[in-house]
């Protein structure tokens, strides 16, 4: 009897449950899990306030999110940006554009390509790689642009070093083939690219994952006591909304 609740409760659509978060290590890494069932959950982008200003930091944005009697249950941030906060990539939230595609190659992590989106529709989240996405636009309600792409149909960026020297606190994003499930992972100590996507490919076995950041990676998990603040504002975040009570 004691399950039968919680099965309940997923079973009734757009009724968001506190996202699971842990801990696991893997190749004598460390990493933060945090699993969100879009069919359940209510995944949500956000950048600015009703103002227009960046809301830059989680406890901003749950503050915002409190005067309607909704709490963040999870948020990380979502995506690379510029010095005054502009996402470099595709943002879409809500419908609304606020940056186009990039698909051309460029400089730093962002431009390694392949790069990705993660296209968020009612009831599922997917990661797919930029020019994919270009040919075939599906019809997303929010979305993120980011890179490089750390596992592309189950391969890993073919750019990435098992050697590399290049090491920091990373975090990302994969999805499940259905998009039933969005796994977002921070590193808890400085890792390669290459240890990174194989996390996602070898141990979470997730065919697609992108690469949000580094060094300004941070993570909200009130579950796990997370709730990184950091020193200076965030682009675009991604968080889990629920009821204040729960």
């Amino acid at each position: 009897m004691k399950y039968l609740l919680p099965l309940l409760l997923a079973l009734i659509p757009g009724l968001a449950q506190a996202v699971e978060c842990r801990e696991e290590s893997f190749r004598g890494d460390s990493y933060t899990i945090c699993e969100v069932r879009p069919a359940t959950d209510d995944l949500r982008l956000f950048l600015r306030d009703a103002e227009g200003a960046v809301f830059g930091h989680f406890a901003k944005l749950d503050a915002a999110l409190a005067a309607d009697g909704k709490r963040l249950s999870f948020a990380m941030n979502a995506g690379m940006y510029h010095d005054d906060r502009r996402p470099v990539g595709y943002y879409l939230e809500e419908g609304v554009e606020a940056q186009r595609v990039v698909s051309s190659a460029g400089p730093g992590n962002f431009g390694l390509l392949p790069n990705g989106i993660l296209c968020l529709r009612p009831g599922r989240a997917d990661v797919i790689e930029t020019r994919a996405f270009v040919a075939n636009p599906p019809a997303c309600q929010s979305a993120t642009q980011s890179g490089p792409m750390l596992v592309i149909d189950g391969a890993l960026h073919p750019r990435f070093l098992p050697d590399s020297t290049s090491r920091f606190i990373r975090n990302g994003v994969g999805t499940t083939l259905d998009g039933s499930r969005a796994v977002f992972v921070i590193s808890n100590n400085v890792v390669t690219f290459h240890a990174f996507g194989s996390f996602f490919k070898d141990h979470l076995g997730l065919p697609n994952a992108l690469y949000l950041d580094g060094n300004v990676s941070r993570i909200r998990a009130p579950g796990l006591g997370r709730d990184d603040a950091g020193f200076t504002n965030l682009g675009p975040i991604i968080g889990v909304v629920t009821p204040a009570a729960e």
